[in-house]
């Protein structure tokens, strides 16, 4: 797997696990990420997916390493998906 696929996986497992907040981001602590068997078997470096998240501005979370204990109730914010094309936009530029 890939770097690219993996933080699609992250994305997917940050959905399962997270939290919908009001701005349509999703919020989880690293340590129910890290402790989920589900993401044990899929990341081989949850750590790594998440720091090529983050510099890709797919996550945010403070510092730059998260260390499982030290690090368990740190929020990791999955930002909000894009909204998808409007209707309208998409018809006109068939048209056009």
């Amino acid at each position: 797997m890939n770097v690219e696929e993996e933080i699609q996986k992250l994305e997917e497992e940050i959905h399962r696990l997270g939290s919908l907040q009001p701005d349509g981001s999703y919020k989880v602590t690293f340590g129910v990420l890290f402790n989920d068997d589900r993401c044990a078997n899929i990341f081989e470096a949850l750590v790594g997916t998440l720091r090529a998240a983050k510099k890709r501005k797919i996550v945010s979370f403070p510092g730059e390493l998260l260390l499982q204990g030290v690090h368990d109730k740190v929020e990791i914010t999955l930002r909000p998906s894009p909204p998808p094309p409007q209707a309208s936009a998409v018809a006109a530029a068939a048209t056009s």
